[in-house]
């Protein structure tokens, strides 16, 4: 865990995720107590007024608080991206991992409904069954897109389970009547943990993005708030063509900064958990300080 911290990287990540968690969490709190907005409240009195005064990210249309949207908005959108990558990632374990390890029939059945998944129109399934289901939540839209999202996960999985499946120690392991249940538990999992975190910050993002994408199409739960119903609010009233930029960059801005702490923080899973980039890493800074002295000392 010290060498997975040590990083800038993982540290910068981490701290804006951990950010947009803390707005997720206490958003109903901040909006009521340091805000002092109904993120839903209509201000007549400043209507697509730019920040600044009582309003330090401005106001929609309608006027309603942008900055109160914006915090309220953190805990719909991380609550999709969360139960969306959760969901696709269980799924891709389950299926992936069983597959691979006990082969036979089991994988060729499982492999089946995995490439059966895996080819069917993703984003056109989406669209029909989000829009079928309009008006019943965020709790579907996140359903939807993790049940469509684990084919691929399970195909890396599988590969890797079938890699670790036949290795000595595993092979000598069965050889001694060590339970399979024990043995994919508490020995495949861990060898699987770092692509397992990469594939749930991934999925993550994708649920987050899909639901911005879902909205923006008005194919949401239009009394929800998320960043998404945000920016499809700011697309329905031109926003863009009357110079409204504090009403969806702020909202964009959101989304492009979980994606950038995601990616950070999945280099560092891959260091931690690829000793090629460790060591690479490592011979990396080594040359970097050779020069910084080289360079002092000619100085």
């Amino acid at each position: 865990m010290t060498m997975f911290l040590r990083g800038w990287k993982v540290r910068v990540g981490l701290t804006v995720l951990g950010f947009f968690t803390f707005l997720a969490v206490f958003g109903p709190w901040l909006t009521e107590h340091v805000v002092g907005i109904d993120p839903r409240a209509n201000d007549i009195t400043a209507i697509a007024a730019p920040p600044g005064g009582d309003h330090l990210l401005g106001t929609t249309q309608f006027g309603q608080d942008v900055l109160a949207q914006v915090i309220a908005g953190a805990r719909g959108s991380l609550f999709v991206g969360v139960l969306a990558a959760a969901i696709g990632t269980a799924l891709a374990i389950l299926v992936g991992v069983t597959s691979g390890y006990f082969g036979g029939t089991v994988d060729n059945v499982l492999n089946l409904l995995t490439n059966i998944v895996l080819v069917l129109p993703g984003l056109p399934l989406l669209l029909i069954i989000a829009g079928y289901l309009q008006g019943t939540g965020l709790w579907v839209i996140a359903l939807v897109i993790g049940l469509l999202g684990w084919p691929g996960g399970a195909r890396t999985l599988r590969a890797q389970s079938l890699s670790i499946a036949n290795r000595d120690f595993l092979v000598a392991m069965r050889m001694l009547g060590e339970k399979r249940r024990r043995l994919v538990f508490f020995e495949v999992l861990p060898h699987l943990s770092g692509l397992i975190a990469s594939m749930f910050l991934h999925a993550m993002i994708g649920g987050i993005m899909a639901e911005a994408g879902l909205a923006f199409l008005g194919i949401t739960d239009s009394s929800a708030v998320s960043w998404g119903t945000m920016i499809q609010a700011a697309q329905q009233q031109s926003a863009v063509l009357r110079g409204l930029w504090w009403w969806f960059v702020p909202p964009g801005l959101c989304i492009a900064l979980i994606g950038t702490a995601a990616a950070l923080v999945n280099f560092g899973v891959d260091e931690l958990a690829n000793p090629k980039l460790r060591a690479a890493t490592r011979s990396a800074t080594r040359r970097a300080r050779v020069a910084a002295r080289a360079a002092g000392g000619e100085a």
